[in-house]
């Protein structure tokens, strides 16, 4: 039987089964984008279609977000800091989202990691399906998401691998690319190899930023993330001839601890705020920061997992980067003490990011609400062991 294939706009959607019988074509297929095939007249399949519900339109109004100037941690300006400071603070109680700028990542290695997105999302079928994400896997090929789910997929691509902040070698993730992508793609690994070096370099100064924000040990969350695997992904979103009636991504907050992004300039990053959706403007000189749950949990509940989401472009596709900063496997997610010393009580009981993970990965979708579902299904967990 032949692949279901259907053309939209730029973009096809192939389903592509792992083999001739009908029982892989279930379990084993990869849904997946490919612009090479003649195009046909055919509607958007009804795998991708959303509730009208989560299809609020945004404001005209952007979201007015702080633009943290990073180089003051550098020439150590106390008033300046203290400034920045505020602006964290401020935006982390309200939304947890803000962008920071004059970061110190090289414009050219910025440039240099969206073309190896090209590189990526432009390779044969046959090679994508060999790199494809395995059940319950953090890395490899994802084509939709629809290897997790079967409804209400996302308009998009992506391409995730794994970043150990310390004890691997310099050459970690060009290892991983040769072994699912062979030889031809080391120079992609050592491209993102650079990147993701950048990206850790990044973080400690945000998170001392956030530390002191907070009020606790200007190097706590430093030394909680130093040897820490955070997740890299490329996302790659086709031009979409329906999209009214879909998403990139959907509504969700991450259950990461922070997100570091670099978005093109196409724009459709959406961040709720006030009961509104508001669209963040690109700018091509700063990295968008982002709260996650479990710095969240970190902060003891002061600060606010970001809710946002992605929308697609009818004529245009979108490219954007982003690196998902993650403790150990097994370290105790729980606030320092000087957040819950002041008679305020603990917001969240200990967890650990591997069982966090492990939750969204293979029982739950993330959305609003992932770490209450979450603390509620590991309550059920361990009175179910007694």
């Amino acid at each position: 039987m032949s692949p279901h294939l259907m053309e939209l706009s730029a973009s096809t959607l192939v389903l592509y089964p792992s083999s001739h019988s009908e029982e892989s074509k279930k379990e084993n297929g990869v849904l997946a984008f490919e612009s090479n095939f003649p195009q046909m007249k055919g509607e958007m399949p009804k795998e991708f279609f959303w509730p009208s519900g989560d299809l609020i339109k945004a404001t005209e109004e952007e979201l007015k977000e702080p633009l943290v100037d990073l180089g003051i941690m550098k020439n150590g300006d106390e008033k300046a800091i203290a400034n920045a400071v505020e602006l964290v603070r401020h935006a982390c109680l309200k939304h947890g989202f803000f962008q920071v700028i004059n970061h110190g990542v090289n414009p050219d290695l910025i440039d240099a990691a969206y073309h190896e997105i090209d590189t990526l999302f432009k390779l044969p079928m046959s090679k994508k399906i060999i790199a494809k994400r395995k059940p319950g896997a953090l890395s490899g090929y994802s084509g939709a998401h629809a290897d997790r789910f079967s409804s209400k997929l996302p308009w998009k691509e992506t391409f995730s691998f794994l970043f150990h902040h310390q004890g691997f070698s310099n050459s970690q993730i060009g290892d991983y690319f040769e072994s699912v992508l062979g030889q031809d793609l080391q120079h992609t690994g050592r491209v993102y190899e650079e990147y993701c070096e950048a990206m850790k370099e990044l973080c400690s100064v945000i998170m001392e930023l956030l530390g002191i924000s907070l009020g606790v040990d200007d190097l706590h969350y430093q030394r909680f993330f130093e040897d820490g695997v955070s997740i890299m992904r490329c996302n790659y979103y086709p031009p979409c001839n329906s999209a009214n009636h879909t998403f990139g991504t959907g509504p969700h907050t991450d259950p990461t601890s922070l997100t570091i992004l670099h978005q093109d300039q196409v724009g459709g990053l959406e961040v709720f705020v006030d009961n509104k959706w508001r669209a963040v403007r690109p700018r091509s000189e700063a990295f968008v920061v982002n709260i996650g749950d479990t710095f969240m949990a970190l902060s003891n509940g002061r600060y606010k997992s970001c809710l946002h989401r992605a929308v697609v472009n009818t004529l245009r596709e979108r490219r954007s980067m982003a690196y998902f900063v993650c403790p150990r496997e097994d370290k105790v997610v729980k606030p320092p003490e000087i957040l819950t010393s002041k008679n305020e009580e603990r917001k969240y009981p200990d967890f650990t990011w591997s069982n966090l993970r492990e939750f969204t990965q293979n029982h739950y979708r993330a959305d609003a609400a992932t770490l209450q579902s979450f603390l509620e299904w590991q309550r059920s967990s361990n009175s179910s062991n007694f």
